[in-house]
């Protein structure tokens, strides 16, 4: 394995889509309703919400092995040295392959250097996931049922990381 990462680009938005539409019905397929991927795909992944996204202090970042594309990253500043991982997907076929701790890692050295004492994250209370964070050292910091519209919600755990502890 030849893991690289890269800063994603506006240029990037229709790869990002591909690897999410690859990811999400696997990943969430068996945890929402169809109805709710498919509103949440386009509520999130549109081109339009991308570039917004990109626009307000998302930094994407492409993870590429031997130059494909096997995973994505999407974190930024939250508030007082917190930030957040928005987003983290890995393509299935590519996942239990460390690459997902490989891009957590850099995300973590990223926020560092920018003075990040702790990083936050969301996660699916049904999503397998969860185990993953608490074994890089996350913990459960509270529940969370967000309204996303249309009547869906997500029904999250929000986790921390102390990064004086890394």
């Amino acid at each position: 394995m030849s893991l690289k990462i890269r800063q994603a680009t506006i240029n990037d938005i229709p790869l990002i889509q591909d690897l999410t539409y690859t990811i999400w019905p696997v990943t969430y397929g068996s945890i929402v309703s169809k109805e709710q991927l498919k509103y949440m795909l386009e509520l999130i992944y549109s081109d339009a919400s991308l570039q917004k996204q990109m626009q307000e202090g998302h930094h994407y970042i492409v993870v590429e092995d031997d130059k494909k594309p096997v995973a994505f990253a999407d974190y930024g500043f939250l508030e007082d040295k917190i930030f957040k991982l928005h987003k983290i997907y890995v393509l299935p076929d590519q996942q239990g392959k460390s690459i997902g701790k490989f891009l957590i890692n850099q995300v973590i050295d990223f926020v560092k250097q920018a003075g990040a004492t702790t990083l936050v994250l969301n996660v699916n209370r049904h999503n397998k996931a969860k185990q993953f964070y608490e074994h890089l050292g996350f913990t459960v910091l509270r529940e969370d049922d967000i309204d996303i519209g249309e009547g869906y919600f997500m029904n999250d755990y929000i986790m921390g990381l102390d990064l004086g502890k890394k």
